[in-house]
């Protein structure tokens, strides 16, 4: 039996890239570890329907930790029915209007996600990119701080690579308090409601697995996996990963393009 018996993979940048699928060796590894009862889960910035997919070609059974962890939702079942929503933290729609009022100040296009769909404002020139990045269709409104009555689940404000990580320590100082902000690709700047992040909602999934925090080991590569890599009793980094991200891990692996996430798993889970 492995000492780890959870593994949370972060998916873009960790185990998928780009044009890159997630690799054969990846997949074998994921399936030993599973063999030997280890539980594994996706955590990801994604949303549920765009991580779905990745889930089932890794023939997960355990619930995807999405948008930073405010949501985790189980696979829908063999016989069709939707998978149960265990965990869904939101964000006030008051919060939500002044990010996206702030993302157009700073030149960053704001993209709202609720109820697991994808809203967008009409003449978004980063739409097209980001519905095929996500594999999701989006809803188009005329004003997107308009168009939000209710609570929503994240702000995801995309803008020129290096922009996000500039505008970082602002976001965060403006929004305390009242949203986490977090950069999950060089191009994205993320807004969830206070206290969601990978590390609690991985705390969160131990806890109800009954898993001790020793026994927990994740995989990530970017600035919102920092929390996540703190609390697993193995934080691995990807090779390549900010520097921040590097220093916060217990172990640094390969890069993506080495299949490093699948040596991480082989070294501390099947023991080779």
């Amino acid at each position: 039996m492995s000492a780890v018996r959870l593994l949370a993979l972060d998916l873009d940048g960790t185990i998928l890239g780009g044009e890159r699928p997630i690799s054969r060796r990846t997949h074998e590894a994921v399936a030993r570890a599973m063999a030997r009862d280890v539980r594994v889960v996706l955590a990801t910035g994604r949303m549920y329907r765009s991580a779905l997919p990745y889930a089932a070609s890794l023939d997960l059974d355990g619930p995807l930790l999405c948008y930073q962890g405010a949501y985790a939702r189980q696979r829908p079942g063999t016989d069709g029915a939707p998978g149960a929503i265990l965990r869904h933290v939101t964000m006030p729609a008051a919060v939500a209007r002044e990010v996206v009022h702030w993302a157009h100040d700073h030149g960053l296009s704001p993209h709202v996600n609720r109820d697991d769909r994808l809203v967008m404002e009409s003449g978004d020139g980063e739409a097209p990119d980001y519905e095929r990045h996500a594999g999701i269709r989006a809803d188009f409104v005329i004003d997107l701080a308009r168009a939000l009555r209710g609570p929503v689940t994240k702000v995801l404000a995309v803008g020129p690579t290096g922009l996000p990580a500039q505008l970082l320590a602002a976001a965060r100082v403006v929004f305390a308090g009242r949203a986490e902000v977090t950069v999950s690709h060089p191009d994205y700047l993320e807004f969830v409601a206070p206290g969601v992040h990978k590390g609690a909602a991985l705390h969160w999934l131990a806890a109800r697995l009954g898993v001790p925090a020793a026994a927990t080991m994740a995989i990530g590569d970017q600035v919102n996996d920092l929390e996540m890599l703190a609390m697993a009793g193995i934080g691995v980094a990807m090779g390549g990963a900010p520097s921040e991200v590097q220093a916060a891990a217990d172990h640094v692996t390969a890069p993506l393009e080495e299949d490093g996430a699948a040596q991480a798993i082989e070294r501390f889970v099947l023991g080779r």
